[in-house]
């Protein structure tokens, strides 16, 4: 009977102290969601973009949130910062800038030196969703370590069909003859290496960066070949003694579109909707002209270029930075941007609507990528090639020997 007694008073305390055990924990919820019971990740992360696109980006990462939501907490901080010169913000503490950023393609073999970017994963995917010039812009060799953004980043001829027809955009010297009987002006910016490569690019005289990437090869300054170039100097003597050619820089050349001076001129993009506001009916634009060399009409080359977006390897949140980027670079927000901003989308699709088929810019810039080349230059190109032709656009005052003047330009040019 006691033996009895004790098992039931020990299976009492028994209960009573896994009831005790059991009461110390709550009780799962059946109603509460898989989530609910999983705390959310907090992600901090800076974004440098362009000025201009605040407003864009700030619509692009509030739809970012939204999607990603039930996985983290966002703190997405936007900075400014110029796509021009990101490289030099980025290089200055690379540790410390920004996660996710964009830049122009230019900089990208020397962020891949300096260790900025990583190659990208599930590069065949958006490699497929690209133009193939942009998926090339955003790569070193095979690899890619960008993720494309736009694809408008180079120039065309804007012109006013009021004095200037369809068929005189064909051929600078018609072009600047039109400007002469108008009393009005063809403008380009020779104070800019950037433009001037178009007399150089289609003519058989190279340029490029050497296999240190940092210094440059060139053959400005050849005489063999069908075209020379003292025929190109020649060339740009004879364009600049037009009355109807006009060397001013991007801003002059809007002022003149503006105050109707200004009938024709080589620009990009980004001045489309002013041009279009101030021409209306009138605005035209096309693909660069041939100009007059040698006796032969060569067609006018270009640089391309395009914008990217890159994810600092150094970045605490890579996997989200990489995530923000690719939301940034894909078809919606590329419509959008176009859209909002007037940009040339580098992915197929958006490139291939027919909003982005109906923009004279866009249009003019597609058919001018045929004569174009990816802007692959050393630093010490730029200021040698603008004092050549500064001197071109003035006309040679001093009579200087073009060929000796030519050698001192590639002389500069292919300095180490």
């Amino acid at each position: 009977m006691k033996k009895r007694a004790y098992a039931l008073f020990a299976a009492a305390a028994l209960s009573a102290v896994l009831w005790g055990c059991t009461k110390s924990k709550a009780l799962p919820d059946p109603s509460a969601t898989a989530a609910e019971h999983t705390q959310k990740e907090t992600v901090d992360l800076v974004l440098w973009g362009a000025e201009e696109d605040e407003e864009l980006l700030s619509q692009i990462v509030k739809d970012f949130k939204i999607h990603y939501q039930d996985e983290a907490d966002f703190n997405i901080t936007y900075a400014p910062q110029g796509e021009s010169n990101c490289k030099d913000a980025l290089m200055g503490a690379l540790e410390e800038s920004a996660d996710v950023f964009a830049f122009a393609d230019d900089q990208l073999n020397t962020l891949v030196a300096a260790g900025a970017l990583e190659p990208v994963e599930d590069a065949a995917k958006i490699a497929g969703e690209n133009l193939e010039g942009a998926v090339e812009a955003a790569s070193v060799g095979d690899t890619l370590y960008a993720y494309p953004l736009t694809a408008d980043n180079g120039y065309f001829l804007y012109y006013n069909k009021h004095y200037v027809t369809d068929e005189d955009v064909k051929s600078l010297d018609k072009i600047l003859a039109a400007a002469a009987r108008s009393q009005r002006k063809m403008a380009m910016d020779w104070s800019s290496a950037w433009y001037v490569y178009s007399f150089f690019g289609n003519t058989g005289l190279e340029v490029g960066l050497n296999k240190d990437g940092i210094t440059n090869f060139c053959t400005w300054n050849g005489t063999d070949g069908p075209i020379k170039g003292v025929d190109v100097a020649k060339a740009m003597l004879n364009i600049a003694a037009s009355p109807g050619f006009y060397n001013v820089d991007d801003a002059g050349f809007l002022a003149g579109v503006q105050d109707g001076s200004v009938i024709a001129g080589v620009s990009g993009v980004w001045n489309a909707v002013a041009v279009k506001e101030a021409w209306g009916n009138d605005y035209g634009a096309a693909k660069l002209p041939t100009y007059t060399c040698a006796g032969k009409q060569v067609q006018m080359a270009s640089f391309s270029g395009y914008k990217l977006i890159g994810v600092n390897a150094y970045s605490k949140q890579y996997k989200w930075a990489c995530l923000l980027a690719r939301w940034i670079t894909n078809e919606k927000n590329q419509q959008l941007r176009f859209e909002l901003r007037g940009q040339g989308p580098s992915n197929r699709s958006a490139a291939a609507s027919a909003a982005v088929q109906d923009s004279p810019a866009i249009a003019a810039l597609i058919d001018q990528s045929d004569y174009s080349c990816l802007q692959r230059i050393g630093g010490k190109f730029w200021d040698p090639v603008s004092a050549f032709s500064l001197k071109m656009a003035d006309g040679n005052p001093e009579r200087e020997d073009l060929q000796t003047l030519l050698d001192l330009m590639v002389e500069g040019v292919t300095s180490p």
